[in-house]
């Protein structure tokens, strides 16, 4: 499995790192931007990411317009609905709004911070990832 981590906060980005490594081969970013560029060149190489982790609150670009940007990009190369990146949101914002926010732009799963492990485990479960 290809995965994507876009995590500015270095600790959090290690913890996630250090799991997701155990189920595939992990590329980060620290920013937005970064992870849009990422995922282009993974796409163009014709060796998609199975999984972006993407934080909301990043510098340059936040996670909901990396999140907005990423699924355009898919439209635009008329990738079906379900064979679209699976894609978890990492944040410390919980309010409904943030939440409603992350799905209406195409979302996966939301998942709070500090991220339960085993919560994450399951969510790969169910999302069909391991």
């Amino acid at each position: 499995m290809r995965i994507l981590i876009a995590e500015d906060d270095f600790a959090s980005r290690k913890v996630i790192l250090k799991f997701l490594s155990e189920y595939g081969e992990c590329d980060v970013t620290v920013d937005g931007m970064e992870a849009i560029d990422a995922f282009m060149m993974a796409l163009e190489d014709g060796d998609p990411y199975d999984l972006i982790c993407l934080d909301v609150m990043m510098p340059i670009m936040d996670g909901y317009q990396a999140l907005k940007n990423i699924r355009d990009i898919e439209r635009e190369h008329n990738i079906p609905e379900e064979e679209m990146v699976k894609i978890i949101m990492t944040t410390a914002l919980n309010e409904q709004k943030n939440v409603k926010k992350a799905f209406e732009l195409g979302c996966t799963v939301y998942c709070a911070k500090p991220i339960d492990m085993d919560k994450l485990k399951n969510t790969l479960e169910m999302i069909g990832l391991v």
